[in-house]
């Protein structure tokens, strides 16, 4: 009920008991029904009273109406206070925006500098290494078989079966892949410990000390050497590998490797993402591949036989894995530690913005430094989780089953058994031993060319066009392969 009806009311109940207050005054004068003087005053007494009681009852509803209406108005003053803070946090909000596309700009402005290439060449060198560990161990495989022979007669006094010769022949190149167990266990720690470039560093002691046992193999006589080599240049470099092996032991070897990397694949891509500026992250992260398949066809082009792929020669062949390792022991010193790891693992921001400044060859390093802040602080604000939390967890089962399923679509693939056999394959089809080596060499010059190729398609078609029509090609060419291996067995047994 509003103020004016209750007005409107109180003045209609007076009115009617003046009009009841006249007439009992009129009956009085004119005394027609003889009314006592008494009764009349009581009955008027009784209208007072009435009418006060209505005064009193209206005096308190227009109260009651008064306070409902300073309680709308401070609500109504709230709601614009409210509304005011609102608008004030939109221009916020908005100047934010402004600023923060801006800084974006600003960032994606920055170019590739000459100390930035310097750093990401000294870097990937890692990734050189890894490569050229992979492939190097392809093309010599008949030469490190007959060492492996003769050393074995040397010692028993007897020729060596060619079953276990294959079977050692495959511990010197599992044994790579069992090395990447540890230095994927370690590789995080050595990160956050030592640094990514400190890592990297102290990663080359390993592959220094690999190289020489691979290099001093045959001077020493031993197959030992050879393993060992291995093992530790795998701790250095390894990558996930499949080695389709018939031992037990190697199918044990596959399923963990397929889970853990050495230490340079997982310290190389972190220094060179957190070092890269915003818009050269992406095409630098091509440059870890086109490293390994470099890596992969240098091995194989020093691996034919008139140049070391010999019986005196192939210890040298694996021994120039020390090559990109004492490079990278050189060239790392003079590159700054990586700014991100300056800023957020170790809160040395000033530090930070000396390494950023000799990067991007500029003194305006403040919008990478707030970048960094925007990463710091999302990261803390997320929650960490168990690896069965990971695993259970509703919201991130797609997620871990697509990581999953592009490894083991890149595993699957077959092409780690190219990276070991395809010598001993094309020899296997009818090939030469040269001729086979020579093959191999194009497979790794296609590699090298189509890692070039996919950099710009990578943007263009996106990752996943680009890694479905690869899975495709993949799919058909391996069952042409196998159709292929089973006609050529079938005919062989048919002879």
């Amino acid at each position: 009920m509003s103020y004016g009806d209750i007005s409107y009311g109180l003045q209609k109940q007076v009115s009617v008991m003046s009009m009841n207050l006249s007439a009992k005054l009129d009956d009085l004068q004119r005394g027609d029904r003889h009314l006592e003087t008494t009764v009349a005053l009581c009955e008027i007494r009784t209208q007072l009273q009435e009418l006060t009681k209505s005064v009193e009852s209206c005096q308190t509803e227009v109260s009651e109406v008064k306070r409902d209406m300073v309680a709308i108005k401070h609500e109504l003053d709230t709601v614009q206070q409210v509304k005011e803070e609102i608008e004030e946090l939109r221009e916020y909000v908005d100047r934010l925006e402004e600023h923060t596309h801006r800084r974006k700009l600003r960032l994606l402005e920055q170019g590739l500098t000459f100390f930035l290439t310097y750093a990401i060449f000294a870097a990937v060198l890692g990734m050189l290494q890894f490569g050229y560990n992979t492939g190097v161990i392809n093309a010599p495989e008949v030469n490190i078989e007959n060492f492996m022979k003769d050393v074995y007669k040397d010692r028993y006094g007897e020729d060596i079966s060619e079953e276990f010769i294959q079977q050692l022949y495959s511990v010197a190149v599992s044994i790579f892949a069992i090395g990447g167990m540890l230095g994927g266990f370690s590789g995080g720690w050595m990160a956050n410990r030592f640094g990514r470039k400190g890592g990297l560093l102290l990663n080359n002691v390993l592959g220094i000390s690999g190289a020489c046992l691979m290099g001093f193999t045959k001077m020493s006589h031993s197959y030992e050497m050879l393993f060992l080599g291995r093992f530790i240049i795998g701790v250095n470099c390894v990558s996930a590998e499949l080695l389709e092996l018939d031992a037990s032991f190697v199918l044990l070897t596959f399923t963990f490797t397929a889970l853990f990397t050495g230490l340079n694949t997982s310290l190389v891509p972190m220094y060179i993402s957190e070092i890269a500026p915003l818009n050269l992250r992406g095409g630098l992260g091509t440059v870890n591949q086109l490293a390994v398949t470099v890596g992969l066809l240098l091995s194989q082009v020093l691996g034919i036989e008139q140049i070391l792929g010999t019986n005196d020669g192939w210890p040298v062949l694996l021994g120039l894995a020390i090559c990109p390792a004492v490079l990278q022991l050189l060239l790392l010193p003079i590159c700054p530690e990586s700014p991100r790891y300056l800023l957020i693992t170790k809160q040395w921001e000033e530090e930070a913005r000396k390494a950023l400044r000799r990067l991007r060859a500029s003194n305006q390093v403040e919008e990478d430094i707030e970048e960094m802040r925007a990463e710091e602080r999302a990261q803390q604000s997320e929650s960490s989780i168990s690896t069965i939390e990971l695993i259970c967890s509703p919201t991130l089962r797609a997620p871990l089953i697509i990581g999953i399923v592009m490894q083991l679509s890149q595993q699957f693939s077959g092409i780690n058994a190219v990276f070991y056999y395809s010598t001993s394959l094309f020899m296997s089809s009818g090939l030469t031993e040269e001729s086979a080596k020579f093959a191999t060499i194009g497979i790794g010059a296609i590699m090298v060319v189509m890692t070039l190729v996919s950099i710009p398609l990578m943007d263009r078609t996106g990752r996943r066009t680009l890694h479905l029509y690869g899975l495709g090609g993949m799919f058909i060419f391996s069952i042409f392969i196998t159709i292929s291996f089973l006609i050529k067995a079938r005919s062989a047994a048919a002879t």
